[in-house]
């Protein structure tokens, strides 16, 4: 069975909760990713830098859990992996103001971001993002009471055991209170959901037989092996 397939109707566990609801993701949340773009930020279809949140989804069969091997498409070389902290929602969150926003997280836990490397952010198509297995979550979801301060934890990324990049959520562009707060202007999220408040730029690639591990200050550490999928 492929990666994430089994939760397509069930809800996914990841200890101690069950992540009922969708997975969303915010783009350009880091300041690096910004400015990966560089001047082609002012440009069509952009014509500037984001006035408010850049979302996207991972559907349930991308949802797999640490330890779940990867499989990396025929014809495609490597894989990109966007290292992100998550929010998960604990109770109805509706035009949220930010001092109160994390008062509807339940916890946190490291969200990976997989996808097939691509140029530009503006509607990839699904097959680069939304391929089974290419949402690996984990390892547990750590009660925010655990974690004193959302926006200075350090994100470190390890290829086969060697640190290949490090970021901190204090360079997010918008805070995780702020990003829940511009979220839930426009739309609501419910007990369940998660948030990815957004990766650094440039996402590590992986390949066939490799293993990346994500590692954030307090939360442990989401193991992800790679292989070629299979045919």
């Amino acid at each position: 069975m492929p990666a994430g397939a089994g939760f397509l109707s069930i809800p996914f566990e990841v200890s101690p909760y069950r992540l009922s609801g969708t997975v969303y993701g915010a783009l350009l949340n880091h300041r690096s990713a910004l400015a990966a773009l560089g001047d082609a930020v002012n440009l069509p279809p952009y014509g500037g830098p984001p006035k408010a949140p850049v979302l996207f989804i991972k559907p349930r069969n991308t949802l797999a859990l640490s330890g779940e091997v990867v499989g990396i498409p025929a014809g495609m070389p490597a894989l990109e992996v966007g290292a992100c902290l998550g929010l998960v929602i604990g109770r109805t969150a509706c035009k949220v103001l930010e001092p109160a926003a994390l008062a509807h997280v339940a916890g946190y836990l490291i969200v990976a971001d997989v996808g097939v490397p691509h140029a530009g952010h503006h509607r990839p198509s699904i097959r680069f993002k939304a391929r089974d297995g290419f949402c690996p979550l984990g390892p547990a979801v750590t009660a925010r009471a655990e974690i004193a301060n959302p926006d200075a934890l350090t994100i470190r990324t390890y290829l086969d055991g060697v640190l290949v990049q490090t970021a901190n959520t204090a360079d997010l562009i918008r805070s995780a209170g702020r990003l829940l707060a511009d979220v839930t202007d426009f739309m609501t999220l419910s007990s369940g959901d998660v948030l990815a408040l957004g990766a650094s730029a440039p996402a590590p690639q992986v390949r066939s037989g490799q293993i990346l591990t994500i590692e954030i200050d307090g939360l442990g550490r989401l193991k992800i092996p790679f292989m070629d999928a299979a045919a």
